[in-house]
């Protein structure tokens, strides 16, 4: 597996977050389900268990369906989505800063 992004590192790794931290720094691309789940570290019958909260809360949506698979992103027209992708991107970017002036100074 793959290093831990630097908000998972800050706030946490679980389930619901890796799912989250995924379609935040893929959120130009839709996905299906499985994909989602593998390529953010997290079993399937895992991502099941809150996908339909992730769904219902318009936090994820349905954007096309390829034969039986449903493909989903982030929907970026959710203020609260807005909202916490722009904290995402800031704590990123601020970490990453505090970083390299620590390496810097060090």
């Amino acid at each position: 597996m793959e290093e831990r992004s630097v908000f998972l590192q800050t706030f946490g790794d679980s389930p619901k977050l890796r799912i989250v931290d995924f379609l935040v720094v893929h959120s130009d691309f839709d996905y299906a389900m499985k994909e989602i789940a593998v390529k953010s570290g997290v079993g399937y019958s895992t991502l099941r268990l809150f996908w339909n909260d992730l769904v219902k809360n318009d936090i994820v949506e349905l954007t096309r369906t390829l034969g039986k698979a449903k493909l989903y992103r982030l929907n970026r027209n959710n203020p609260a989505v807005r909202t916490f992708e722009k904290m995402y991107w800031e704590t990123t970017d601020k970490i990453i800063e505090q970083r390299h002036k620590k390496k810097v100074l060090a």
